[in-house]
This record gives C-alpha cells, sequence and structure tokens, in this order.
C-alpha cells in the first residue's frame, strides 16, 4: 500500500513508502473502522515536518506518514460500530488520547502530558495512504451533502474549536456579546473563522498583507466580512477607525502578529492564537503598557491547538449552515488538487512556492 511519507529529521525527505494494509479487526472489541482514503489536505504542518521542524515517527519505523487532513468513505465497520456505516463518507480526528484524566474523557486535545500522539505529525502515521483503519471513536461522518468541501473537516474543526474555547471561557463575565473581530491571516483557518464568526454574527474584519483583489479577499468578503490589507491599513489605524476588537483570531504563523494584536483588544476581550511559528525570531514589545491595560481591561489571551471530536461535529455543521447561507463561497478555498500520492513533489512544491495555494490536497482515489 502506498504512502507519502518523510525520515523525521531530515530535511527534504519527503519520499513514496510503502505500509501493509490495514484490518478492520486490529483495533480490539469490534470498533475497527477501515475507511478507503478519497483526499487528504496538505498544509504548513506537513511543509514544516518535511523540513525537519519537528515530528517524530511511530515506534518501529524509520518514516513518518504525513496527512492529518482526511476525507474517505467507509468500507469495513466492526460488530460494535453503529454511527457510521459501509458508503458512508467520514473525516478522523488527528489527536490520540495518552494517560492524563483530559485524554481519557475524550479531550485529548487538551491533554496535559509533554508527549502528544498525533496522526501525521507525532508519534502516529497519517492519513496519506490508500486505507487507514481507527477506533469508530475518532471517525466523524460527514453527509453526503458536505462531499465537495472534504478535507475542510479538519481545518474546520480547529477553527470552531478556536471559537468555541472564546465564548467557552468568555462565562467568567456571565453576560458578553462580542460585536467586533479581528480574524489576523486570511489563509483556509482565518478564512474558517470568518466563516464561523459571520455566522454569530459578529462585524468581521479579516486581515491578511495581500491587497485586494485577490480570491483570499472575495472568500472574505463573499461570507460578509470587511477584508484589510495591513500593508495599507496597519491594526493600529483599523482600531482608531472601527473600535478595539472584542474577539481577536491569530491565525498567522507569525509571532510578531499575535504580540502585535495584544495591543487592538478590548476590554473584556479575548486574544486567541492558533498558529504555531516554529522559528527563533525575537520582537520588542511595549511591555509595561501591554501589562497595564490587560490587567486593568479584564483581558485574556487563550491558546488554542487542535481539536477533539466535539469540534469536528461542531465544525460540519457549521460548514453545512454556511453552504446555506453563503452558498458557493466555502468551496473556493479548495484550490490545488493534486493527483495521486505519486505526485508527492508536486504536493510539497506547491506548498512551497505557490503564494495562491490557498489549499493543495491530493487526489487519492475516487469516489
Amino acid at each position: 500500500m502506498k504512502a507519502i511519507a518523510v525520515h523525521p529529521g531530515k530535511a527534504g525527505s519527503v519520499h513514496l513508502a510503502a505500509l501493509p494494509r490495514p484490518r478492520v479487526d486490529e483495533v480490539p472489541d469490534g470498533r475497527g473502522v477501515l475507511v478507503r482514503v478519497l483526499k487528504v489536505g496538505i498544509d504548513a504542518t506537513d511543509k514544516e515536518i518535511n523540513e525537519a521542524k519537528y515530528g517524530a515517527a511511530p515506534p518501529g519505523y524509520d518514516f513518518l506518514v504525513l496527512g492529518h487532513e482526511s476525507f474517505g468513505i467507509v468500507e469495513e465497520v466492526g460488530a460494535r460500530v453503529s454511527h457510521v456505516r459501509p458508503g458512508d463518507y467520514v473525516a478522523a480526528t488527528v489527536r490520540r488520547p495518552g494517560s492524563s484524566i483530559y485524554d481519557q474523557i475524550g479531550t485529548s486535545d487538551m491533554t496535559s502530558e509533554e508527549t502528544y500522539y498525533e496522526r501525521g505529525i507525532n508519534l502516529l502515521h497519517g492519513f496519506l495512504t490508500e486505507h487507514y483503519v481507527d477506533d469508530a471513536e475518532f471517525i466523524v461522518r460527514m453527509p453526503p451533502g458536505l462531499a465537495h468541501l472534504h478535507v475542510l473537516a479538519e481545518p474546520m474543526s480547529v477553527a470552531a474549536k478556536a471559537v468555541q474555547q472564546a465564548y467557552e471561557v468568555q462565562r467568567r463575565l456571565k453576560v458578553w456579546r462580542p460585536r467586533i473581530a479581528y480574524v489576523l491571516g486570511a489563509g483556509q483557518i482565518g478564512l474558517l473563522s470568518t466563516l464561523i464568526l459571520r455566522l454569530r454574527g459578529l462585524d468581521v474584519y479579516t486581515l491578511a498583507r495581500s491587497r485586494a483583489p485577490s480570491r483570499n479577499a472575495e472568500i472574505a468578503e463573499g461570507y460578509g466580512a470587511t477584508y484589510v490589507s495591513t500593508s495599507d491599513t496597519p491594526l493600529s489605524d483599523l482600531a482608531r477607525r472601527v473600535g478595539k476588537a472584542d474577539l481577536i483570531i491569530d491565525a498567522t504563523g507569525s509571532s510578531a502578529v499575535a504580540f502585535s494584536a495584544m495591543s487592538v483588544l478590548g476590554h473584556n476581550g479575548v486574544l486567541v492564537w492558533t498558529s504555531i511559528t516554529g522559528g527563533r525570531e525575537h520582537i520588542q514589545v511595549p511591555a509595561d503598557q501591554v501589562n497595564l491595560d490587560w490587567v486593568l481591561g479584564n483581558k485574556l489571551l487563550l491558546g488554542s491547538v487542535n481539536g477533539n471530536r466535539e469540534h469536528f461535529e461542531m465544525g460540519i455543521r457549521d460548514l453545512a449552515v454556511g453552504e446555506v447561507t453563503y452558498p458557493g463561497v466555502t468551496q473556493r478555498i479548495l484550490t490545488n488538487p493534486v493527483e495521486g500520492l505519486e505526485n508527492y513533489a508536486e504536493a510539497i512544491r506547491l506548498l512551497v512556492e505557490e503564494r495562491a495555494a490557498l489549499k493543495v490536497y491530493v487526489d487519492v482515489a475516487s469516489g
């Protein structure tokens, strides 16, 4: 069985590997689900693992199969599986549980352990292969009517968690009715966060460096948001013009932007960091002013990574509502299909070289 893999720790090692075809009975207690992979999204995480910035192979292997944004069709289920059946379209969650209390109650995305297990990222093979098998707990059904959005289920779960966590933690205020939101970054996470916030009725400003017209700007505006190029309008100028944000989602991958956002958050606001920078950049921060503003303003900084089953289901529901509310907009995120696992070099090239490649995905099989 073919798979796209890397040798973790060795830069530029992406290659075509071989795995045995999995069996549904590899998962005990009749809980196995065998899935034929149809499409797999790839993103900056896969690029950075290939650059040897992080990632680890599963025990017993010297390679790691990439791919954490999965979409497939169920071929076989174990005797105790009831929520999916052969022929269903499905996605799979990414994080797998360790032994902490958070892992054991279904929130492995909130693990308290230093070692974490993520398919296609750390210590577990990913989905860029022909078949995979997993426990039914981690398999999420996708409605046939959303099959055209396929690999967006996983990034949508990340955006859904970021927004849900902000609202959850703001229960501390008893009454919190955010009006203005800034979304920093107009990649897939930023655009999907824009969708979710617009569905909640917020006045959303989606910011990125590139100037309109662009596909990213058109998608943001298609959701009813205001697209802002920071090349023309710095964050501080936007805040002076429209007011500070009640909620900020940072999805830029830039630590400089992430920290600069602290100065444009309003009283009782939440800043959510979703991106991992993975670099060694040093910047100057007006620490005294930030400290004063944040203490007196009851402001909150929240880190949010990954998503559990609840967030996948939440995100899929929002994708469905988004299709009704803003028909045809979300599909425009899916820009660059790559045909077949054998074309792994082209998939990586698109991630590295093509700035307009908003969403790269591999067409593994038809179905």
